[in-house]
């Protein structure tokens, strides 16, 4: 079994930061970035737990919710990734997003 500690703790750390944000942080895009995270990350569960259907996207929830949407998503993929590469590219997704949230 694939140990996925490493996406948990990056998405869990992604989401204290924007928990921990100021409001117009969030507004300044903090929380759409988290938003399409989130949306990505889905997509990628959602496409390994059934290849043959389309995934459904994330609603937006708003930016109060971004981070608990994030960690939702992040821990739904970690259940069902079962390679390295699909961990690795996670990984960097959630840097990435991060980074340009800038929180």
């Amino acid at each position: 079994m694939l140990d996925t500690t490493p996406l948990t703790a990056a998405v869990d750390q992604f989401a204290d930061r924007l928990r921990a944000a100021p409001q117009s942080r969030l507004q300044r895009g903090a929380a759409a970035e988290a938003l399409a995270l989130a949306r990505e990350l889905a997509a990628r569960a959602q496409r390994l737990e059934a290849p043959d259907s389309e995934p459904r996207e994330m609603p937006d929830a708003g930016m109060f919710a971004a981070a608990d949407q994030i960690t939702v998503a992040g821990r739904d993929l970690a259940l069902v990734l079962a390679d390295r590469v699909g961990l690795a590219e996670a990984l960097q997704l959630v840097a990435e997003a991060q980074k340009r949230a800038g929180v």
